[in-house]
């Protein structure tokens, strides 16, 4: 199947980033609005009302700046997701958001785990390992893109700032890279050269045909000269000028 048939663009890939967008703003605006703090919904580790953040942490930020800065990876990668694995997309969020938010629950620090950043690093690690096991090139194109923007997001699933929850990283992380390994993805099957080919002939093909046993290149093989054809012979014939015919003043 064509390449048309796997990657297209569809409504998905804007309305999924803007309705994601929307709801964490929102969120927050509604917050600032009523003067209320609903810190107390994201993942309180190892208790069991804990487990409601696992749904309602991701849309859950501390402050403008914690929103702002997992708003456009947020929004770039789920284009991203939604363009190049539109039929798994919305099981791949489903999942992460799932699983991180459990891992996260097991190994987070006694404190609320809140934000959009667990998913950021689901989707990123997912489209990061998907490209590199499908081998596709455009989808490893595509992998190394997301590590050349979001390469320096690696550190911060290691415990190297105390306000930051590097227990969701980590928990998106895994859980991006298990979905990449367990969630299967049709794509494009690599374009093959006919030499690669199975029924290649190499007698058959005509570009080594232009080259003898030593490898010389032959601009004119010897089979498309024509034998019985002698060519067109051009003869000059150089006659001096006489001067009666042509006289001078």
């Amino acid at each position: 199947m064509s390449e048309h048939h796997y990657f297209k663009f569809s409504n998905a890939v804007v309305i999924a980033p803007l309705a994601a967008m929307l709801c964490i703003w929102t969120v927050f605006w509604v917050e600032l609005q009523f003067h209320i703090n609903l810190n107390q919904y994201g993942v309180d580790p190892r208790t069991f009302s804990g487990l409601r953040g696992v749904v309602f942490s991701p849309f859950i930020h501390g402050s403008v700046e914690h929103l702002y800065n997992n708003t456009i990876p947020l929004a770039i990668l789920m284009a991203s997701l939604f363009y190049f694995y539109r039929k798994i997309a919305l099981k791949v969020l489903f999942w992460g958001v799932l699983l991180s938010g459990l891992i996260t629950w097991v190994i987070g620090r006694p404190s609320y785990h809140i934000g959009a950043s667990g998913v950021i690093y689901v989707l990123a690690s997912f489209v990061f390992f998907k490209g590199i096991f499908t081998k596709y090139y455009r989808l490893v194109a595509l992998s190394l893109i997301v590590v050349f923007i979001y390469g320096s997001l690696l550190w911060y699933i290691f415990p190297i700032k105390d306000d930051i929850s590097w227990e969701g990283h980590l928990g998106g992380f895994v859980t991006g890279l298990l979905l990449a390994i367990f969630m299967k993805a049709k794509t494009p099957s690599p374009r093959k050269f006919a030499w690669e080919h199975e029924d290649y002939d190499e007698e058959a093909d005509e570009f080594l045909k232009h080259f003898d046993a030593d490898g010389n290149f032959i601009e004119t093989r010897p089979e498309d000269i024509d034998q019985d054809d002698k060519g067109i012979r051009i003869t000059y014939h150089y006659r001096p000028k006489d001067k009666r015919e042509n006289p001078t003043d």
